[in-house]
């Protein structure tokens, strides 16, 4: 691919993948819904557009085909859930426009972006131990189990979460907000693994990378981690994309409960935000996913270095006005 777009490029895992699209020999073109002045890696693309959000649907998809026309884009590289739902409904547009989606399947994306589903589908298969998970409008109260955790069913970035710790707190909060579109799962206390994962699916090759999150945002993106060797987890990570059917590369969460067993939390089915900490520790999760696309087979893992990774955030001068303050 000689071109490809990264959108949202504002978001946590933007500046490893396009440093290494970069260092691959891409040209990068980025966007975002908000100005190039306020995003860092504005000036480490080739060109930066602007565009709509992807909640407005037609206008999102008119702009990015437009800009995609104009910059013969080849590929594009979505790192945030909307759009992943987005273009997940609208790939026949990007078929006409001679355009690689850099994603799995439809059939994947829908049970990994419906938490309903995927608890269903990896229960049916016994494997992956996930949380049950209910809908909340047919659940039965009495019978839930408290501290309980109530969140979308296709929520993204820990948004909408809420945890209710006894029976009246549920009442009350269903007083409050419809149940609708809403799931109810049992609090598990424990550890948040969670492992990037690259499988192509034309030959099955699959290879995991994980970590525990130390340190995590209120929206759940990691920002002190240890990334490690685990046989098992790293095992039941392969097989879980096996029958999922995934291609490129994914995110999967799970909790660790003091006991050591592993509960398969969701399935991000695209970038996570700490990806460049597995990039880091000796598997480019990046260039990997792009040759799940191409043809290319995919490299095996050589050596993971177990390492302990914090983020931190560093200032940067997009713009420079030449009067003595405001915005021109």
């Amino acid at each position: 691919m000689d071109t490809v777009l990264v959108t949202a490029i504002g978001s946590f895992s933007a500046d490893i993948v396009i440093k290494n699209l970069r260092t691959y020999g891409c040209r990068v073109v980025g966007c975002d819904i908000y100005p190039g002045e306020w995003i860092a890696d504005s000036g480490n693309v080739a060109s930066f557009y602007q565009v709509p959000l992807a909640t407005d649907e037609k206008r999102y998809i008119d702009s990015v085909l437009d800009l995609c026309r104009k910059e013969k884009v080849e590929a594009l590289m979505v790192l945030t859930d909307v759009e992943v739902d987005v273009w997940n409904r609208h790939r026949e547009e990007l078929s006409k426009a001679s355009l690689t989606l850099c994603l799995s399947s439809e059939e994947t994306l829908s049970i990994c972006r419906d938490k309903r589903k995927l608890c269903r589908f990896l229960s049916e298969k016994g494997i992956g131990n996930p949380i049950p998970t209910q809908e909340l409008w047919e659940a039965d109260l009495e019978s839930l189990s408290f501290p309980a955790v109530v969140k979308p069913f296709n929520g993204r970035s820990s948004q909408g979460l809420r945890y209710l710790h006894s029976f009246e707190e549920m009442k009350g909060f269903l007083e409050s907000a419809s149940p609708e579109g809403l799931i109810v799962q049992p609090f598990y206390p424990g550890s948040i693994m969670t492992v990037d994962v690259v499988r192509q699916a034309e030959t099955g090759e699959s290879i995991a990378v994980c970590r525990k999150e130390l340190l995590r945002t209120p929206s759940g993106a990691g920002t002190s981690v240890l990334v490690y060797s685990d046989s098992h987890l790293e095992a039941m990570c392969r097989e879980i994309a096996h029958v999922l059917n995934v291609n490129g590369c994914v995110n999967f969460e799970f909790i660790q409960g003091e006991d050591g067993t592993y509960h398969m939390l969701e399935c991000n089915p695209r970038f996570s935000g700490g990806v460049e900490f597995s990039c880091m520790a000796g598997y480019d999760c990046i260039i990997n996913h792009l040759r799940c696309f191409t043809g290319e087979a995919i490299e095996p893992l050589k050596e993971l270095k177990s390492l302990y990774i914090a983020r931190k955030y560093e200032e940067y001068i997009t713009k420079v006005n030449a009067g003595k303050g405001g915005e021109e």
